[in-house]
């Protein structure tokens, strides 16, 4: 009984639901590296950052020549050694109440100069109906936020 149980859940109910603690919840788009705006995703995050995403979506149902993603958000990069990635990757996790952030620290590529390469993502986590969602993502190294990209379509 507990068997057919547990396929029902897996059936009716997204992997999201499943997430444990907020750093299970962003280790999950490092292992491997998932491209954040994939439309498959989208039930792991929550606004602002689905929002943004959705933004994306609409651009390239447009046919826009670029999206608004040409990187790798997760990483903050085009290129990346997944294996020094994997090797180098610290997560650090604070919760308060519903609301948690992950520091994401790892190193694109082992080659790279001492101080170089190495990259710091603070990700925002909120949760929803028991879930841990991604709510905003900020390149602590390279100075953006997710929630201030300005996904535009063009007439």
């Amino acid at each position: 009984m507990r068997k057919l149980l547990l396929i029902v859940a897996l059936t009716f109910f997204p992997a999201s639901a499943f997430a444990g603690t907020p750093t299970e919840a962003v280790a999950f788009f490092y292992a491997p590296v998932q491209y954040l705006p994939d439309i498959e995703l989208r039930d792991r995050f929550t606004d602002p950052a689905k929002g943004v995403f959705e933004l994306n979506d609409k651009a390239v149902a447009n046919d826009q020549e670029v999206s608004c993603f040409d990187f790798s958000p997760a990483v903050d990069a085009q290129d990346y050694d997944e294996a020094e990635l994997a090797k180098t990757q610290q997560l650090t996790e604070s919760v308060s109440a519903d609301m948690a952030t992950v520091t994401a620290k790892f190193t694109l590529f082992a080659s790279a100069p001492v101080g170089e390469g190495q990259q710091e993502m603070l990700w925002s986590l909120r949760q929803v109906d028991g879930a841990w969602l991604v709510s905003d993502l900020e390149s602590i190294t390279g100075k953006w936020r997710l929630s201030d990209i300005k996904c535009e379509l063009s007439n």
